[in-house]
């Protein structure tokens, strides 16, 4: 090398290139994770708005939804200029270090030449200026690569949280496996059940026992979080239990596998999950049944007359993404015909039939009753109260308890009873069961004698 001195000034460079780059990742790494979070709602919203597109034009609601789009733009846009801020201060170090190592260079061919260390001509002093600029672009490179390298980390610290979260229990313990016609009766009994969400929050359900009679119709009711939806994720395991246990028919749920526990537990939700694919594969994904049942089921849920004029009048009938192509209450008849084919013991009703007519609903209500779910145990998760005043047994839950588990009738009959405040809170009043001893009759799915008033949450 022509002047070796130079390789003197590398060593105060490279522990300042080092500085610059660990003060520039502790906030880079940080604005990096922020700007990622605030991103993702961008999509999710945006997706959104495209599938309820007709509904929101419908509405007059176009301006609320752009400003709401425009304002979470501009929340990742205050995590997202910092960034490129600090990437502008960055890159100004760099450059002046590289600058400084120029410098040094030329200061000591200059030196070299007036003091006589070394015989140096024009030439090699351009050859080390040369290498000198590439050794300054080669550092730049890897400060901003390691800057880049820990930046982008954190998408990987994403997907490893993904990674590393706890898995489902096994779907089959060969040794513990149930009865082959179990369960026979239906009986469900939460035995001082309690659970969480995860293990550093508190508990969402607190010693809850209770026991279900096979046959009998529950209605659940209660506050918003009361702990009306997780007696739902408790009884498919969705959620283990934190304490206590679930017996159906004498077995706890715990010790059997979840294919053998969901396969005897049918459940129609409140959002119908439907997927891209022919009519067939969403209602018998297992192709376990012949096409005369699905029909019958079909029929049953008052759907094969739209399937007959509108669909082709074939099992093969295309389900958009999503349903798309049904209405929501046609996609909550297809997830009734579903568990029509099912014939399991247990059926779970979250809300099952708030998004159809008043004569579909009446009708759907006739199938509970008939043959085709005699002795099935029905569990119906309640958000308005008239939907379950018919009920064999009402389940009252308030803070993740039991408060209350009687018949209506006897409910009702008590001035002083939760249940009885949520009936008048709706506006069903006691009706005529108040002080007898039997169960009210039906109530309509949205009385009509009160104009103007939508039913309240349970």
């Amino acid at each position: 090398m022509g002047a070796p001195q130079v390789l003197l000034a590398f060593i105060p460079l490279t522990i300042i290139y080092r500085m610059v780059m660990r003060y520039y990742l502790a906030t880079s790494r940080e604005l990096k994770r922020l700007d990622a979070v605030s991103r993702s709602p961008i999509f999710s919203f945006f997706g959104e708005t495209l599938n309820g597109l007709s509904v929101i034009r419908a509405y007059g609601q176009s301006k609320r939804f752009v400003a709401n789009n425009e304002a979470r733009v501009d929340r990742n846009q205050a995590c997202y200029q910092p960034a490129m801020a600090i990437n502008r201060w960055l890159a100004v170090r760099l450059e002046f270090l590289g600058s400084v190592l120029m410098f040094s260079t030329a200061l000591v061919s200059v030196a070299a030449l007036l003091y006589g260390w070394r015989a140096i001509d024009s030439g090699l002093v351009g050859m080390l200026m040369s290498y000198t600029i590439s050794v300054t672009g080669s550092l730049n490179w890897l400060v901003r690569m390691a800057s880049e390298v820990e930046q982008n980390i954190v998408s990987v610290e994403r997907v490893m949280a993904y990674a590393n979260l706890a898995a489902e229990a096994a779907e089959e313990v060969p040794d513990n496996k149930p009865p082959p016609r179990w369960p026979e009766t239906g009986n469900i009994e939460f035995d001082q059940f309690s659970m969480r969400y995860r293990p550093e929050l508190p508990l969402c359900l607190k010693e809850v026992t209770v026991k279900i009679k096979g046959g009998d119709r529950v209605g659940v009711v209660g506050r918003t979080g009361a702990g009306k939806s997780s007696l739902t994720l408790a009884l498919f395991r969705i959620l283990e239990a934190a304490g206590g246990r679930i017996l159906i028919d004498d077995i706890d749920i715990s010790t059997i596998g979840l294919r053998d526990l969901r396969n005897v537990v049918s459940i129609i939700p409140q959002d119908p999950q439907l997927f891209e694919g022919s009519l067939r594969t969403n209602i018998d994904p297992t192709n376990s049944a012949s096409d005369a049942d699905i029909w019958v089921a079909l029929e049953h849920a008052h759907l094969k007359e739209h399937i007959m004029k509108n669909m082709g009048g074939t099992l093969e009938a295309e389900i958009s993404e999503g349903g798309a192509n049904l209405s929501a209450g046609q996609r909550q008849l297809v997830c009734f015909a579903r568990a029509l084919l099912r014939h399991t013991k247990i059926l779970v009703l979250d809300e099952a039939t708030s998004s159809i007519d008043l004569e579909t609903d009446d009708a759907v209500q006739q199938i509970l009753r008939g043959p085709d779910f005699a002795g099935v145990t029905t569990i119906t998760i309640a958000h308005r109260i008239n939907t379950i005043m018919d009920s064999d047994m009402v389940l009252v839950m308030d803070q993740g308890k039991v408060a209350e588990y009687d018949t209506p009738a006897n409910l009702l009959a008590k001035p002083d009873s939760v249940f009885a405040s949520l009936v008048n809170e709706a506006g069903l009043g006691a009706g005529p069961s108040r002080g007898g001893s039997k169960a009210p009759s039906r109530a309509p799915s949205r009385p009509p004698s009160i104009k103007g008033k939508a039913d309240k949450d349970a």
